[in-house]
């Protein structure tokens, strides 16, 4: 049984990361399980700190993107909202050159809050940082938008 709520396939998450931090870094959602959200960002000149390794921060940027677009997709958008609310994350190695992908999967999905954890790998599979986010279950219509929608291009 998916988590999902409703019909997701019609939902365009790419053009709703256009114009945001989702798309300066290059995060790219690359594929929609039953049990959870998978996305990859590329290590560039974007993504990575003075000393030419993936920024922590990077990292966590895309931990939340994740867990954001999966709580999203998790909840009736016609009635709830998501925001993030908490999250942590451990760095395990440095990645220098490529793409990490990441995997959100739920840890607890309650009616006012779930907790996503996101597990992100180098291309070689080995794990790179470990994070779980916390978003808020907020009762408003998902204010979600495209950058056409909210005005910006």
């Amino acid at each position: 049984m998916s988590l999902w709520f409703g019909d997701v396939a019609g939902i365009d998450l790419a053009a709703m990361g256009s114009g945001t931090l989702i798309e300066n870094l290059g995060i790219e959602i690359v594929e929609l399980r039953e049990d959870a959200l998978v996305g990859r960002m590329p290590v560039d000149r974007r993504s990575v700190q003075p000393a030419g390794v993936l920024h922590g921060g990077a990292s966590v940027a895309l931990a939340e993107t994740l867990a954001s677009w999966a709580g999203y997709l998790a909840v009736d958008r016609e009635r709830f909202h998501v925001v993030g609310q908490e999250i942590n994350a451990n760095h395990i190695r440095p990645v220098f050159t490529g793409w990490v992908t990441a995997t959100a999967t739920p840890a607890a999905i309650g009616r006012r809050s779930h907790v996503w954890e996101v597990r992100i790998v180098d291309e070689a599979g080995k794990l790179v940082c470990i994070s779980r986010c916390t978003l808020a279950v907020i009762e408003q219509r998902s204010t979600y938008a495209t950058a056409e929608e909210r005005g910006r291009s």
